[in-house]
């Protein structure tokens, strides 16, 4: 399967222009891909006013992805501030080629910028199955968490990460998703923002894909870019048939 991530910059809290940048970008691909990944809050930058931004599930900007979906023949995911009965949430979107969709609503609310004064938490994991791959989307500050990530039977295949993470903590970043790839024998695509946004934040990137094995298949550094790679679900089996460390895994209940 092709993974392409785009790591950009995103204007603050401008669903419209955001559209528009990411729409040039994505139709300028020069290859088919699979699975094309935006940036967590990819319309709008990581902003603590959800009202000023906020759509719905019939909104401009989902209809823009199934649009976009359809019109490339791959599915498209990120996330975007979505309100329903009077709540906010940070939810990922997985639009499917026909325009189906799944979504997963951010689980672990970044309190150290009051995201969880403004936004409500999601409960639920998700496990998408597409092309035959199982794919756990999660977002941002959920890579912190190892337990609720964690690879448990029937296992996924794909950790993808989408997230707005700021230069002072990118060592942590880095880090966190080597270890989600060796620790759950699994692919994980990491895709991060550039530049500043409203609250001088500098993000720098690093959006990587990461094999199983801890091997970093691609890295963007700190510039904007469209990168693409390719995942082998028979690779994975043959190394978790050789290496068998799932199936030595320690058994607990996660609790709310």
């Amino acid at each position: 399967m092709k993974v392409a991530f785009i790591q950009t910059t995103v204007a603050w809290e401008n669903p419209t222009e955001n559209r528009n940048h990411f729409a040039k970008k994505i139709m300028n691909f020069k290859e088919d891909v699979d699975l094309i990944v935006l940036p967590e809050l990819f319309s709008s930058g990581f902003t603590m006013h959800p009202k000023a931004v906020a759509e719905t599930m019939q909104g401009d900007t989902i209809t823009w992805l199934q649009d976009l979906a359809k019109a490339k023949n791959c599915a498209i995911t990120g996330s975007l501030v979505i309100e329903e009965k009077g709540n906010f949430y940070n939810r990922l979107v997985f639009v499917f080629p026909n325009g189906d969709m799944k979504t997963y609503d951010k689980r672990h609310l970044f309190t150290l910028a009051g995201e969880d004064k403004v936004y409500t938490a999601g409960r639920d994991k998700l496990i998408i199955e597409y092309k035959g791959f199982k794919i756990c989307p999660l977002i941002c500050y959920d890579l912190r968490f190892p337990v609720f990530s964690r690879n448990t039977a029937p296992y996924y295949d794909v950790l993808l990460y989408v997230a707005n993470w700021p230069s002072p903590r990118i060592n942590a970043w880095d880090a966190l998703l080597k270890a989600r790839a060796i620790e759950n024998c699994c692919y994980v695509v990491g895709v991060n923002r550039i530049g500043l946004d409203a609250n001088t934040l500098d993000y720098p990137g690093h959006s990587q894909a990461i094999d199983f094995a801890g091997n970093t298949l691609h890295n963007s550094a700190s510039k904007g870019e469209v990168a693409v790679v390719e995942i082998n679900k028979k690779e994975l089996l043959e190394f978790r048939t050789h290496f068998a460390f799932l199936d030595d895994q320690d058994r607990f209940m996660v609790e709310d």
